[in-house]
């Protein structure tokens, strides 16, 4: 075990919260290119202590805690030998288990292509309400759910077998890094039946029968120039993210750009075009406020005609807006000024639910940072990591 110490914040920012139950502890769950740590923290995340490696070698695309028990632990993993599979944890990472049935297409109804799964990419635990109940987003899209607690997973054929939805995917390679893939599924707090789930690409989707008929979500989003915005198959989101405090509201990091999506209506409206015009709005995570459903966070990298995939002019920074969009902040202080052409993938950056929120995000180069004060000051807690593909936080009773 190594240990980190972090001074405390200094600084103490507006909050929204109400009465919250302090939990014992933080865990910081980190997914790489080569592995997987668990990082654990005091109540005011002053002193850290590191677990891990665990599946050294591996690529590790998520890693998920089950809020329902706050001990089961899922991880996405493809290893040499293995193949794509899932792993799972009932005593906080202290032993693993492979998943008897990981996530695997059924042979395809006629007429269809076949499909092989490269690796699982997304992992949601179900409602609170369901317990065992899980959902697998994979490479290339596919949708899939486990009801023993990630044991064995089924896929879902109304999304996986339906032509229409085979013809939004494009093709196994469409240019998008590590293959295109089915991510940020979502399951409405409110009801387990109402299911959302986002392709790179293919446009967003909703259900509200658990899963046994969709409809699109892409109007008012914008495709790149010379596309036909009403093809879904042109459509990038990168991230969407449904507000824990008011969750008829959706926020999305898009490949063209930040939205929003109030309900009842159907609309997406675009709210980066405020972001500063040398940065711009393009960028892969999208993080919201546990409390306040007018906060979000993104972390914008150059999004010019090569795609270099870095910090814009080697400069990162997060940015926030407190008005659901109206403005943003350039939030930087304490991450490099300079030279620093590392940028953040799509799960690589989350928000903690404690009293006064932290930020935390893993980059490209292997470096995970806090944003204690809502992310207006970051400390570095490790360096020399592989690439994260994924960071989660959790709290522990």
């Amino acid at each position: 075990m190594s240990r980190t110490t972090v001074p405390s914040a200094s600084r103490k920012p507006r909050s929204t919260a109400g009465a919250l139950a302090a939990p014992s502890r933080l865990v910081l769950l980190v997914a790489t290119r080569k592995g997987a740590w668990i990082f654990h923290s005091d109540p005011r995340r002053r002193t850290w202590t590191v677990d891990g490696p665990h599946f050294l070698g591996h690529t590790v695309s998520h890693l998920q805690l089950d809020p329902r028990d706050g001990r089961t632990l899922l991880a996405a993993a493809k290893t040499g030998h293995l193949g794509p599979t899932v792993f799972r944890s009932t005593d906080l990472g202290r032993s693993w288990k492979e998943a008897a049935q990981p996530p695997a297409f059924a042979k395809s109804p006629g007429g269809l292509a076949s499909r092989s799964v490269d690796h699982t990419f997304w992992l949601t635990p179900g409602h609170a309400g369901e317990t065992g109940t899980w959902y697998a987003g994979t490479s290339p899209q596919g949708l899939f759910r486990s009801e023993d607690g990630g044991a064995t997973w089924a896929p879902l054929p109304a999304v996986n077998d339906d032509p229409q939805f085979r013809e939004w995917m494009g093709t196994v390679q469409d240019g998008t890094p590590d293959g295109p893939k089915l991510h940020s599924i979502i399951v409405d707090p409110r009801d387990p039946a109402h299911l959302m789930f986002a392709m790179s690409g293919g446009g967003v989707h909703e259900s509200h029968d658990a899963g046994r008929s969709w409809s699109t979500l892409i109007r008012g989003l914008e495709v790149v120039g010379g596309f036909d915005a009403a093809t879904v198959t042109f459509h990038d989101p990168h991230c969407v993210r449904l507000c824990p405090a008011r969750p008829d509201r959706l926020y999305q990091q898009n490949h063209c750009g930040i939205y929003r999506l109030d309900r009842p209506g159907d609309t997406w409206q675009r709210i980066g075009r405020k972001m500063p015009r040398r940065v711009g709005d393009i960028g892969f995570p999208m993080v919201v406020h546990p409390r306040d459903p007018d906060t979000a966070w993104v972390f914008p990298m150059d999004g010019t005609d090569v795609w270099p995939r870095t910090s814009p002019d080697g400069r990162p920074a997060a940015y926030v807006t407190r008005n659901a969009g109206k403005t943003w902040q350039r939030l930087d202080q304490g991450l490099p000024e300079t030279q620093a052409w590392w940028t953040v993938k799509r799960q690589a950056m989350t928000v903690d639910a404690q009293r006064t929120p932290a930020l935390y995000l893993g980059t490209t180069s292997g470096e995970l940072w806090i944003g204690r004060d809502e992310g207006a000051r970051w400390v570095n807690l490790a360096r020399h990591l592989p690439e994260i593909y994924a960071v989660e936080v959790a709290a522990l009773p």
